[in-house]
């Protein structure tokens, strides 16, 4: 049993001062630290100073740390000229990014606060350093394949890594499933994952409406996409539309990632399934797809989180950069309640779109906690110094275990 005493403990509901945390893998109470004392005589005391905060680890539902190497090699500012680039530069980037580059990239996550991640992974060959990182993993296996003669190869290549996977056993690591796009898997290979994830209740995630290019594919099979697709793969139209893709997750909880393009009739859907939607604004940005309107996720009651998706469309993996960007791009709506939902975009509602017990300090949550060393006494502004300023992160537990102390 450990306790901790800082100044400041963010909580579900409100900011609250001189409170003190009991936790082990778990939180097990908060009160006062003479209460806590007296209950847990025997517990390790560690006292913060002053002007402490203690908030919950930030989780990163959407990352592809295969494609860590990236720096300068790929075209931003269109998203045709990036895929383009990417299919260039594919073998390059992925034979760049050896274990020990894709390590670098999970422990500059960590150092940036993030104690949980979604990672992509297309080929597994991120699952070692995945494995061993000290975060808590969601590994979401992709499936990728619109042609209709691959599907029991890429079938059989996409089961044996989801195998190794599952394989893993250790405490925060969760095999899941990554269904690519409605323009890039077939029907069939969809079906047969989904009978998986439901037998298995496996986490679940797609991209789905990241660009205009991909918008008129499925709903007219031309646009930017058709030579791609012609030239590419000999195909000639769609495999699905956007209606049909969606349909096949009905009452299947998934996290949907960009929806920059979706329309009003799709956006009803992915509300009446509660599925989430994962917003990434630098990736966004930088391929040229524009900005989502959050305004409008709200108004049909969807829930949205942040993500910085991976080094192949951004930056940097540093979700307090994530939600600035975010915080500027979406310059219509008001400051302070913006921050609120970004805070929270990371922490409380990602981890319940993931299906996890953690994102709160709250009794009974994971032990999943940063503290960050403030400058002076917060005001009602919180949220928005938070996203602004860069406050050192000075401890960080995950699962109760310090791993920057």
């Amino acid at each position: 049993m450990q306790i901790i005493s800082p100044n400041y403990i963010i909580t579900p509901d409100k900011l609250i001062s001189d409170m003190s945390i009991a936790f082990e893998s778990t939180i097990k109470k908060i009160a006062p630290i003479e209460e806590l004392k007296k209950e847990f005589p025997d517990a390790k005391i560690t006292t913060l100073k002053k002007n402490s905060l203690l908030m919950p680890g930030l989780i990163n539902a959407h990352v592809h740390v295969e494609f860590s190497a990236n720096k300068t090699e790929l075209s931003y500012g269109d998203f045709m000229n990036w895929l383009y680039s990417v299919i260039e530069n594919r073998e390059d980037l992925i034979n760049g990014c050896d274990k020990e580059c894709m390590s670098k990239a999970i422990d500059a996550m960590l150092e940036s606060g993030i104690t949980t991640f979604g990672a992509i992974s297309s080929h597994s060959m991120d699952l070692e350093a995945c494995a061993n990182a000290k975060q808590n993993v969601v590994f979401f296996n992709e499936l990728i394949g619109s042609q209709a003669t691959m599907a029991d190869a890429l079938f059989g290549d996409f089961t044996s890594r989801l195998d190794a996977s599952k394989a893993i056993k250790r405490e925060g690591f969760y095999p899941a499933v990554a269904i690519h796009s409605p323009y890039s898997v077939h029907p069939v290979l969809i079906k047969k994952a989904l009978e998986i994830v439901k037998i298995e209740n496996l986490k679940l995630t797609a991209h789905f409406m990241e660009s205009k290019a991909e918008r008129d594919w499925l709903d007219n099979s031309n646009g930017d996409f058709k030579e791609f697709f012609e030239n590419l793969l000999k195909q000639n139209s769609a495999v699905s539309d956007s209606k049909e893709f969606l349909e096949y997750f009905d009452g299947q909880k998934t996290l949907l990632t960009h929806a920059v393009k979706a329309n009003d009739d799709e956006l009803s859907t992915i509300s009446s399934n509660k599925h989430t939607i994962i917003h990434c604004p630098i990736s966004n940005r930088l391929l040229g797809n524009g900005a989502i309107d959050l305004t409008r996720l709200d108004g049909q009651n969807i829930n949205w989180i942040t993500a910085t998706d991976g080094l192949s469309s951004n930056y940097k993996l540093d979700l307090f950069e994530e939600m600035k960007a975010a915080l500027f791009m979406h310059s219509e709506l008001p400051l302070l309640d913006l921050s609120k939902k970004l805070i929270n975009s990371v922490t409380k509602n990602a981890a319940e779109a993931l299906g996890l017990n953690t994102g709160e300090i709250a009794e009974g949550k994971n032990a999943d906690m940063l503290v960050l060393d403030l400058d002076k006494e917060p005001n009602d502004e919180l949220a928005i110094h938070l996203i602004l300023h860069r406050y050192n992160i000075s401890k960080i537990y995950i699962n109760g275990k310090p791993v920057k102390d």
